[in-house]
């Protein structure tokens, strides 16, 4: 799992983020499909189609992802955080985090499963460019350039927001976990934190002003196709039928 996260945090340093966290999903489908034949966990024909899904979606959106980097150093990075559309971006979601963590999660947290993945996806839209700016930092530092000193400053604010973000991401999670389906937050929560680490992104490292209008339709119907597939295989999971039994039942019926 650390080798795994490790690759991840390259990934994000490497290529565009709008790539990187919608195919994070793959994991889910493996996981599935290593679960069948080590666990002997049963994969039901939706959840075998959720794992077709997600694959294909997942080709469909590494075709149209942006070709080229936004941001590839750390001035840039800096020029872009200071971004009053960012700024702004920023402090309505420290605003809408108060209130949620505060006031709207003792309150309803436990009956509305909206709200602990509403506090962690807002979380996570602040954790993935913390990520992506942290490996863009950490490469003046490494060359030790002119400018490594206020790239060690940067580096320790970002790391200093994505543990504190990962912490409390990690107790909302198991807050949620302990009063609702597994499967049915993992599904949702993918779809709604994937959009906002778009919006995130989208608004930072300005990755989609490369993105044609055919490029954008593309990606989407691919996260559209990665998330239903997500859904299948995560809320589905519990249905026991096959296309036996159902060709079984048709038999019958005839």
């Amino acid at each position: 799992m650390a080798v795994g996260q490790i690759g991840n945090f390259l990934a994000y340093t490497a290529v565009p983020t709008v790539l990187v966290t919608p195919l994070g999903a793959l994991g889910v489908p493996f996981g599935s499909i290593l679960a069948s034949y080590l666990l002997k966990e049963k994969l039901n024909i939706l959840g075998k189609l959720g794992c077709l899904l997600s694959c294909a979606g997942s080709v469909v959106l590494i075709i149209h992802s942006p070709k080229s980097e936004s941001v590839t150093t750390q001035a840039e990075l800096e020029e872009k955080l200071t971004n009053p559309v960012f700024v702004g971006y920023l402090c309505i979601v420290l605003l809408m985090l108060l209130l949620l963590i505060f006031w709207i999660a003792p309150a309803h947290g436990p009956t509305n499963i909206m709200v602990y993945i509403s506090i962690c996806s807002l979380l996570g839209s602040l954790t993935v460019p913390s990520t992506k700016g942290i490996g863009l930092a950490a490469q003046d530092i490494v060359h030790n350039n002119p400018s490594s000193q206020r790239a060690l400053c940067l580096c320790l604010v970002l790391l200093a927001v994505l543990g504190c973000s990962i912490i409390v991401q990690f107790r909302y999670i198991n807050k949620a976990l302990e009063c609702f389906d597994s499967s049915v937050f993992g599904a949702i929560y993918y779809v709604v934190f994937t959009t906002l680490v778009l919006l995130a992104s989208a608004i930072l490292f300005r990755e989609w002003s490369n993105v044609g209008l055919v490029d954008f339709l593309g990606m989407a119907c691919g996260f559209t196709t990665v998330s239903v597939g997500i859904v299948l295989i995560q809320v589905f999971k519990e249905f026991n039928f096959n296309l036996g039994e159902m060709n079984k039942s048709n038999v019958k019926t005839d």
